[in-house]
């Protein structure tokens, strides 16, 4: 048993060592100062960065002493130690990391604010300059143009050729009134030539219908 314990002892007493010229005390609480201020989005993005970096390292740092406890005689006691070492490590991160990120949401809302109050500026800057304006006078209609006057020679043109159009449609009414003329003596013959054809008939019907009746009265005569 005693020899177990030294030997156990020894194991841990070296990784001790071995940690300790690694920067890494197993005994010793890590003291963590407050976070700094943040005064720009940049050191905002370079805390985060270091946040990230940090956790890896809290995490390899609790690992390691997790080894190292294993190798003590109480071994729970060393545990907690080094699990409450690793919490408050990284509450202090998680404190930093709240910080940085507000810090971005606020500046993000701060430069919208911005640009939102920059363009009702130029807004109103623009509508108290439109304001200040004298309003453009309307143009008035300008009268139509009255057409200008034909000359003589022009009106005498006019009349010539109103005098041309008014002698060619006579001439073509002229024209029309001799072709309905002559139209008409040729419907007026056309029908006097079937007058005299239709009383023609009428008289050689008449004409053989009294031979066939004297014919008739000489053959009742004869006894026939």
């Amino acid at each position: 048993m005693t020899n177990r314990f030294s030997i156990g002892s020894i194991l841990a007493l070296s990784l001790s060592m071995l940690l300790a010229a690694c920067g890494t005390t197993p005994e010793a609480v890590p003291h963590e100062a407050p976070p700094p201020p943040v005064t720009s989005v940049a050191e905002a993005d370079q805390q985060l960065a270091a946040v990230a970096r940090e956790r890896a390292a809290i995490e390899a740092r609790f690992n390691a002493r997790v080894t190292v406890c294993y190798a003590k005689f109480f071994v729970n006691n060393c545990l907690d130690e080094a699990k409450e070492q690793r919490r408050t490590a990284l509450a202090a991160q998680r404190a930093i990391e709240v910080q940085a990120q507000r810090f971005k949401r606020e500046a993000v809302v701060e430069n919208r604010d911005r640009q939102v109050a920059e363009a009702e500026r130029r807004f109103q800057e623009k509508e108290a300059e439109l304001a200040a304006q004298p309003p453009k006078p309307k143009a008035e209609p300008k009268p139509p143009a009255a057409p200008p006057k034909p000359t003589l020679a022009k009106r005498e043109a006019d009349h010539a050729k109103r005098v041309q159009e008014e002698e060619r449609k006579d001439a073509q009414q002229a024209g029309k009134r001799a072709q309905n003329v002559r139209n008409y003596e040729e419907r007026k013959a056309e029908s006097e030539k079937r007058q005299a054809k239709v009383a023609q008939r009428k008289a050689e019907r008449a004409a053989k219908e009294a031979k066939e009746a004297e014919q008739k009265a000489k053959d009742a005569a004869a006894g026939k």
